[in-house]
């Protein structure tokens, strides 16, 4: 399989940008500019041409270019190995958005079949210090990643477990009803949790793998009180048995969504979430690294990299560092920063978009 890029992306009324066409090629691409010029705004379209929110978790609603709420579109020309797709990614009128890929319509969870996008963005900077939601969406995401049918899993637990919290709201007795709902959430349950832990396994084994400037980061899946069983059959059981505790609360007390994900910096045994800013920054940039090398040692080709403001809290030698792995990945790395000295030591290495805004409009050029 050859390299994965994009050798085109257009976007159309979308956040801040009525109108831009970037042409491009494999090598990393350097985008830089004031903040509020729209900068972010492409990466996020980039992170839509895989299954999910996109890196914002924004509504399709919400990426509308204001005041024209007209809808918005993008489109891009996804290289896969010695394949070309044509992908066209649109929402009309604040409305759900829709995929067609090679001109026929699609679900988002396609995307995955022939996409691999990953992300570091500066709200993910306190990962290890706020709640366990944000950690288990970070893991989701790399887990997504090597499994494509994670996304649908999780949908099918969630739904589950809504229509089940549903009915221990309202006090509901019949275990006929719970039984049903216990059987799909121990079903897709059972496979988040597995596909959750192969995942760490491979991030494991690409750390320990490497040489990197970047710190190596042991992880762990934990689990709140009443943990979560290792087989399908435990974890129904365990539904089951929790039943009026679970009415008490009003909502279950059991299953993968009370997972969390431990890490430790490994050549210092400290907590992540004890660690200063710039090591936890480098843990995440360390982690995002080895899932890319992960991927590429399994598909032949390393994944999209979005990694937003990514020389905040680095050091000059650690982005160094960090751009010479980038390059020796032969990645396709979408990166943002305030001025392009900040990307000095790629050189010609890289492609250089600068992003101004006037007016409200963001407007792009080719720099160099």
């Amino acid at each position: 399989m050859g390299s994965l890029h994009l050798s085109h992306l257009s976007l159309s009324h979308f956040r801040s940008h009525k109108k831009a066409t970037i042409a491009c090629d494999p090598r990393p691409i350097a985008i830089f500019g004031p903040n509020g010029a729209g900068k972010t705004n492409i990466l996020e379209a980039v992170s839509l041409f895989s299954p999910g929110r996109g890196l914002r978790r924004a509504s399709a609603e919400d990426m509308t270019r204001r005041p024209e709420a007209l809808g918005w579109k993008l489109s891009g020309l996804l290289h896969s190995g010695d394949q070309t797709h044509e992908i066209d990614i649109r929402s009309e009128g604040g409305t759900a958005r829709q995929v067609r890929i090679d001109d026929k319509a699609a679900p988002q969870t396609a995307l995955a079949r022939i996409s691999r996008v990953l992300w570091l963005i500066p709200a993910m900077d306190r990962l290890w210090i706020e709640g366990a939601d944000g950690r288990r969406r970070f893991l989701d995401r790399m887990t997504l990643s090597f499994f494509p049918d994670h996304a649908e899993a999780t949908l099918a637990y969630e739904k589950a477990m809504r229509e089940r919290n549903r009915l221990l709201k309202e006090q509901v007795s019949d275990a006929h009803w719970y039984a049903a709902l216990e059987r799909q959430m121990a079903a897709s349950g059972h496979r988040i949790h597995r596909n959750r832990q192969e995942a760490l396994a491979r991030l494991s084994s690409a750390q320990e793998a490497a040489e990197t400037a970047f710190p190596t980061a042991e992880l762990e899946l934990t689990q709140s009180e009443g943990g979560m069983p290792d087989t399908e059959k435990d974890l129904r059981a365990a539904l089951s048995e929790s039943r009026f505790r679970d009415i008490a609360a009003g909502r279950a007390l059991v299953g993968p969504h009370r997972s969390d994900l431990y890490g430790v910096f490994a050549a210092k045994g400290v907590p992540a979430r004890d660690c200063s800013t710039g090591e936890q920054k480098a843990l995440l940039v360390s982690l995002i690294l080895a899932n890319a090398r992960a991927l590429k040692q399994d598909l032949g080709a390393a994944p999209l990299l979005l990694l937003d403001e990514v020389a905040a809290h680095l050091d000059q030698d650690r982005r160094a560092a960090l751009y010479d792995e980038i390059c020796a990945l032969g990645a396709q790395a979408w990166m943002t920063g305030t001025e392009p000295g900040l990307f000095e030591a790629l050189s010609e290495r890289a492609q250089y978009l600068e992003v101004t805004e006037t007016q409200g409009i963001s407007e792009v050029s080719e720099s160099r």
